[in-house]
């Protein structure tokens, strides 16, 4: 289950940290491409918010059980990116955008295997 663990939480934080990094360091130009709702839908700060929380989840996942200090906190992390992703599904949802909805449901279970996993170990 250790194993299981390192894994699903490695690829997710990685997948966090590069998204997350994104939305936080790119302009508004720069991410209009890949996310069109950014800067339009959602204003900037709102936008680096999003990647400071997607961030926060990436360190939460590996941190805790790397250090061995509040352990626990993985479990709140791996619930907490499961989270952001059903907000996503939803707010993807209520504008029409139904193309890339295969991404947030992916993302949604392998947070969950996760947070599953995080309570095991």
């Amino acid at each position: 289950m250790v194993v299981a663990y390192w894994v699903v939480a490695g690829l997710l934080a990685v997948f966090y940290l590069y998204s997350g990094g994104m939305k936080i360091l790119r302009s508004q130009e720069q991410l209009a491409p890949m996310m069109a709702w950014a800067g339009t839908a959602i204003p900037m700060p709102g936008v680096r918010a999003i990647g400071v929380v997607e961030m926060a989840g990436a360190l939460g996942l590996v941190l805790p059980p790397l250090t061995g200090i509040a352990p626990a906190l993985a479990i709140w992390a791996a619930g907490g990116l499961a989270l952001v992703q059903v907000l996503a599904t939803a707010f993807h949802l209520s504008r029409g955008e139904r193309k890339d909805l295969w991404l947030n449901g992916v993302l949604i279970v392998v947070a969950l295997v996760a947070l599953l996993l995080a309570t095991r170990s």
